[in-house]
């Protein structure tokens, strides 16, 4: 599974792709940040983000793409570019069929260090120890972007293959009910054409 995340933000937005399975360490794909000048119209910023989101897409052919779940901050400002950052990447999965996963921060934060109050240097440091890198990805948004795409292979895998799981009985179950109204109706057919004989 391939996962693209995105630490949503305006100013700077996280993304990185990982490549793994549930319960094995995953492997970077690729890592960065999109930038957007402070000073351009928030419209334009926005257009800059959705263009380079959808080149990541097209470049890494994910499976998913898994987005930071906005909450609200006292920095009301933020708060919003970080939410039209977040709507951006969503509607651009979305455009190409691709499943979103939204995670809070500190389900993030548990998935990769075991806990949900860990802070950003304890996140960057177990996203570099699991992805095995020689350097540790910098700035912070690009190692968030890390962990969230390594939440979600590890999380939505395990999800994905339990509903797997779930359909394949489901269908071993109305498979097994189908025959076994066909064997009735045989029956019937046959007491009836036994009948039918007298």
């Amino acid at each position: 599974m391939r996962v693209l995340g995105v630490d949503p933000g305006l100013t700077r937005c996280g993304l990185g792709v990982v490549e793994g399975t549930p319960g094995k360490p995953p492997a970077l794909v690729a890592v960065g940040v999109i930038r957007t000048p402070a000073d351009l119209d928030v419209s334009k910023r926005l257009v800059l983000i959705e263009e380079e989101l959808d080149a990541w897409i097209a470049r890494y052919q994910p499976d998913a793409v898994a987005v930071e779940r906005v909450f609200a901050q006292h920095n009301v400002r933020t708060v919003m570019g970080t939410a039209q950052a977040s709507g951006i990447a969503m509607v651009v999965a979305a455009r190409r069929g691709l499943p979103v996963a939204l995670h809070t921060p500190s389900e993030v934060k548990a998935a990769v260090t075991g806990s949900g109050r860990a802070d950003k240097e304890q996140v960057t440091t177990m996203v570099t120890r699991i992805l095995k890198l020689s350097e540790r990805p910098t700035p912070a948004d690009a190692a968030d972007a890390l962990a969230l795409a390594i939440c979600q292979v590890w999380r939505g895998g395990v999800a994905s293959k339990l509903q797997e799981a779930a359909t394949s009985r489901a269908n071993l179950e109305a498979t097994a009910q189908a025959q076994s109204r066909l064997q009735v109706a045989r029956l019937r057919a046959a007491v009836a054409a036994q009948q039918g004989k007298r």
